[in-house]
């Protein structure tokens, strides 16, 4: 199959992402929001980024207008009648991703994939909400999508071998790096990292180590970008807490159980770098400043 035009649900952090990547690779992208406000922030956010890339000497002019052309921002999800893949990146809510996948199902042509960015739910769950199960799969970007070049393509039973390699080379057209995961929740990647996440928390919860200790132990000592409590923040909070009670529900696994610090942040709106606080403090632009 030929794809020529995508359409993203969602223009949050992992969407607007996934948007960008997309029409930076010559696509031609529809981004859907359920209002204007949340469709306004999150198209300023790509320009954000992409002024940054031409700030910085990384990105020409005449690319970042020729991405921002190719992307069209839209409050009504019908727009997605002309699309060929579609990639839902809304909260990981198994309801919720349920119902899009539905709505898509009687909007999008019959031979349109559907993929969902599900960090931590069962894609066949999803999938079964469609009369197009064999063209449903994951598609698991990871954040920033710019930056990280990882792409987890999940298979069902359902999915079929030719949704699954166009998908693949598709990701691969993106310059991604694509790893074939299994239908479990958490699928390769997280079902790793949250183990280390969880024990960075407890680490910190427990008082055995302080915040910048943890961090700068795990940076120095595995090479790392950043430490593992700033990348937490960055991912936010809130979506870590439903991974891992996801997780824990699945599995019953004691080591997949959401820290009580955690529980109690995200209460407190403690989200991470998008609320302002998280294990750090963050200004208007998301820099750490404590």
């Amino acid at each position: 199959m030929n794809i020529k035009k995508v359409g993203i649900v969602g223009c949050g952090i992992m969407g607007s992402g996934i948007t960008q990547v997309v029409a930076h690779s010559g696509y031609s992208v529809t981004v859907f929001d359920i209002n204007e406000a949340a469709l306004k922030t999150g198209l300023e956010s790509i320009r954000f980024r992409l002024q940054k890339s031409v700030d910085k000497g990384k990105l020409s002019i005449e690319k970042r207008e020729s991405i921002l052309a190719g992307i069209r921002g839209t409050t009504d999800i019908s727009d997605f009648g002309n699309c060929d893949f579609v990639i839902e990146a809304v909260f990981d809510n198994l309801e919720i991703k349920r119902k899009v996948f539905s709505e898509l199902d009687n909007i999008c042509p019959k031979h349109a994939i559907l993929a969902s960015n599900a960090s931590s739910l069962s894609i066949i769950d999803i999938a079964a909400a469609t009369k197009r199960m064999d063209k449903v799969l994951g598609m698991h970007f990871f954040n920033p999508v710019p930056v990280m070049k990882l792409v987890e393509v999940v298979k069902t039973i359902a999915t079929s071998e030719e949704t699954v390699e166009i998908s693949k080379e598709f990701g691969e057209k993106l310059g991604k790096t694509v790893v074939i995961a299994p239908d479990m929740p958490g699928y390769i990647h997280n079902r790793l990292t949250a183990v280390l996440s969880i024990a960075a928390i407890k680490m910190l919860e427990d008082k055995i180590a302080g915040r910048d200790d943890i961090d700068t132990a795990l940076k120095l000592g595995s090479n790392l970008p950043m430490g593992r409590l700033e990348l937490l923040d960055m991912v936010g909070l809130d979506t870590l807490l439903e991974g891992y009670e996801n997780l824990y529900q699945t599995y019953k696994d004691p080591k997949y159980a959401p820290p009580l610090l955690l529980k109690q942040m995200v209460a407190a709106g403690w989200l991470g770098r998008k609320s302002g606080r998280g294990f750090y403090i963050y200004d208007k632009n998301g820099n750490k400043i404590g």
